[in-house]
This record gives structure tokens, sequence and C-alpha cells, in this order.
């Protein structure tokens, strides 16, 4: 399958009162995990790899959000699939490989 990127925010429903931040250290230990070229950013994490590969991490970043006790979960999820040169984080951050 062709190289992507996939962008993702995470958002898990929590019970009152409950912090969502131990729901998405959980994800992004799921991506780490994977061994994938990724960026933590504000809002969203970016992972580079093949397509089949990220939905399958996607996929269980949703079911562990689940295991932790969560009740439904909603995922936003921006994909960019290039078949002839292959999706890049680090071309798409070559002007501003800082973010600045």
């Amino acid at each position: 399958m062709a190289q992507a990127l996939i962008s993702i925010q995470i958002l898990p429903k929590v019970n009152a009162g409950e912090e969502v931040i131990p729901y998405v250290d959980r994800a992004i230990e799921i991506i780490k995990a994977s061994g994938v070229l990724y960026r933590v950013g504000p809002l969203e994490t970016t992972m580079e790899g093949d397509l089949d590969h990220l939905l399958d991490i996607v996929k269980q970043m949703n079911a562990a959000m689940f295991e932790k006790g969560s009740p439904s979960v909603m995922s936003q999820i921006k994909l960019v699939v290039d078949g002839q040169e292959g999706a890049s984080i680090a071309r798409l951050l070559q002007k501003y490989p800082d973010g600045q």
C-alpha cells in the first residue's frame, strides 16, 4: 500500500471529573510501540507509514480507550496518501521544521 500520513485527535468520553490525559497518553503509547514515525502536536498526532499499518494503529488506539473504561470514542482523522512520492512529515515541514 502507498505511504500515508494520518493525523488523529482521539476524544474518549470520560466520567464526570475524570481526566482525559491518561487516555491520550495511552493512545500515544500505542503509536510509540508501533515503530512508525510520528509527531505529537497540541491538538493532534501525525503518523507516517504504510496506510494499512496506520489504520491498524488507529483501531488499536480506539480499542484501548474502551479497555480503559471509555463508553464511547470519537476520532477525528486527516489522511494523506501519495502513491508516487510517498507522504512525508519531513517534506511537509521543510519550511517550518520547528513549527515557527
